[in-house]
């Protein structure tokens, strides 16, 4: 996985940096590095995030629509 690919993927699970570190238990820093390319993303990680992203973008045609500013009946 490149870093421009691992941008890609947290922008379509909608995850910050942040977010993945602390789902991969890591410090934030190794994500950074990671996508500033001075430390390569491990395969496994690659992978799992992969998988994440290609599930997450198939169910986005499932996502209800209509439900914009809705709100639970008083």
């Amino acid at each position: 996985m490149t870093p421009d690919r691992l941008s890609e993927c947290l922008s379509i699970i909608r995850w910050t940096p942040d977010t993945l570190a602390r789902a991969l238990k890591c410090d934030v820093s190794l994500v950074e590095a990671w996508l500033g390319d001075t430390e390569e993303i491990p395969p496994k990680a690659g992978a799992w995030l992969e998988a994440l992203a290609i599930t997450h973008a198939a169910t986005e045609a499932l996502k209800p629509a209509g439900l914009k500013g809705r709100r639970a009946k008083a």
